[in-house]
């Protein structure tokens, strides 16, 4: 396929074009431009991979959305992305792009472990890496944070207002964590960039949900056999769709209100609501969905106990700790959250949600285990979800086969657990990882025993019959 058409001029910026900013993101902003008009072309920037600049400029840099609806698959070409660029190529060419005064907005898709934070507290990481190689070499970062603060010191020295740094990824006050790792960076490299930064950047935050499985072949040959073009960088998922964002900006923005974005005054009931009830549910389908053999979300929730499992941890563990946001039916929204768990013709894989358990599991699962013993209750089922998360990384499924663990801590956490004899030593030895568990959740003594007790009935009876012993 090619662009039909020439690319929209450039206003926006955005860090990690993957499968889910191009069915999430660049839908929005292609629709909003289509109905609003204005200059908001993306420049698409990869951190790491050339292989969406690969698929992408071949093309013109448009291509597929296919909505995998149960009644059939509905394709539509987007054409918001005007450029690609691969930051370690030429990181020079990706700051001058961001401290250019008609880019408005940078944008962020790149995971828990891009903003090179502790996910146990939230502050930046001063010994990852990358964070260490850019307050070194800032004119050839690395990171993120590295690449919007040597953007945002160019603006300032050319006396413009910053753009507005806009987080799409599912953390808790993802706005705030933004914040907070960029104006420690600059704090660390100039203290009149941080006031300038803190005095005059806007941090929005946002809520997004829309499942998006991976791209596989097979879904590149159906979209080549009924549309009659191939095209590698199309991108799958479900109908449903959901983009809650503060309206705080820095400066100008797309009418994304016209795509059916919420622009709200505060996110924070809404992103907690998300976080808790569908994030910590598919990370808990994930870890006990994949130890019992299922292979995607679908397949695990065909199974009535799982099913019954998500019912039992929205009513009696999750919906409990969440205040209602405005104009929200809570039973209502899980009610449709089961629904789309179900949906047969998402292939959404256990084993990829799985990943970067080390990173998701404190905003995904710990906050509401944390909220339930304040409250006087010992949440058994996301035990059983943190126990099951400790069986995964381990690295051994039930029948004694390797886990391709994928995760930022991989490797300590296979040695921690496989270090200790026994599941209380186990448990013991992956409690006490600071970077995942807080010192007075691992030595809470009710909570130390119920995921004890959980790891225990996942190594002598296995996922299902204690996702089954739970519900029953």
């Amino acid at each position: 396929m090619t662009r039909d058409g020439a690319a929209a001029k450039i206003g926006l910026v955005h860090l990690g074009p993957g499968a889910f900013f191009r069915a999430f993101n660049a839908v929005y902003t292609d629709e909003a431009m289509a109905k609003a008009g204005g200059d908001w072309g993306i420049l698409a920037v990869s951190l790491r991979s050339a292989l969406a600049r690969d698929e992408l400029k071949a093309q013109g840099c448009a291509y597929t959305s296919v909505t995998l609806a149960p009644e059939g698959r509905q394709a539509r070409v987007i054409g918001s992305v005007s450029d690609v660029l691969v930051a370690p190529e030429d990181p020079e060419a990706v700051i001058a792009a961001m401290a250019d005064p008609d880019v408005h907005i940078v944008s962020l898709t790149i995971t828990e472990k891009g903003y090179c934070h502790n996910p146990a507290t939230g502050r930046m990481n001063a010994d990852h890496p990358d964070i260490a190689h850019d307050l070194a070499a800032l004119d050839a970062p690395r990171s993120a944070p590295g690449f919007i603060v040597a953007a945002l010191a160019r603006r300032k020295d050319a006396g413009l207002r910053p753009f507005t740094v806009l987080s799409c990824d599912n953390l808790p006050s993802n706005g705030a964590l933004a914040r907070g790792v960029v104006t420690e960076f600059a704090r660390r490299v100039d203290a009149d960039l941080a006031l300038w930064i803190e005095d005059h950047g806007r941090f929005p935050a946002t809520m997004v949900d829309r499942i998006t499985p991976a791209t596989t072949e097979a879904d590149i040959d159906a979209l080549e056999d009924a549309a009659g073009y191939r095209d590698p960088a199309c991108v799958v998922h479900e109908p449903f769709r959901q983009w809650v964002i503060e309206d705080d900006f820095a400066g100008p923005r797309p009418a994304w209100e016209m795509a059916g974005a919420q622009m709200v005054a505060s996110v924070e009931a809404h992103e907690l609501m998300k976080l808790r009830c569908l994030n910590g549910t598919h990370s808990t389908l994930a870890y006990l969905g994949y130890l019992a053999g299922y292979e995607t979300i679908a397949e695990t929730t065909a199974d009535a106990d799982f099913a019954r499992l998500c019912e039992r941890l929205w009513a009696d563990e999750i919906v409990p700790t969440l205040t209602p946001p405005e104009g929200e039916d809570l039973p209502a929204y899980c009610a449709a959250l089961l629904d789309r768990y179900r949906n047969r013709e998402i292939r959404h894989r256990t084993w990829q949600i799985a990943m970067d358990g080390s990173q998701k599991l404190p905003q995904r699962i710990l906050g509401t285990i944390r909220d339930n013993l304040a409250a006087g209750r010992v949440p058994e089922g996301l035990c059983l979800a943190v126990a099951a998360w400790m069986r995964y990384v381990g690295g051994v499924d039930e029948h004694g086969k390797a886990i391709d663990v994928r995760d930022p801590l991989a490797d300590t956490l296979r040695a921690a657990s496989a270090g200790a004899d026994g599941a209380g030593d186990k448990v013991g030895a992956l409690l006490a990882q600071r970077e995942v568990f807080d010192a007075a959740l691992a030595d809470d003594a009710r909570f130390r025993e119920a995921v004890t007790s959980a790891f225990e009935r996942l190594e002598t009876q296995g996922a299902r019959a204690s996702v089954a012993e739970y519900v029953r």
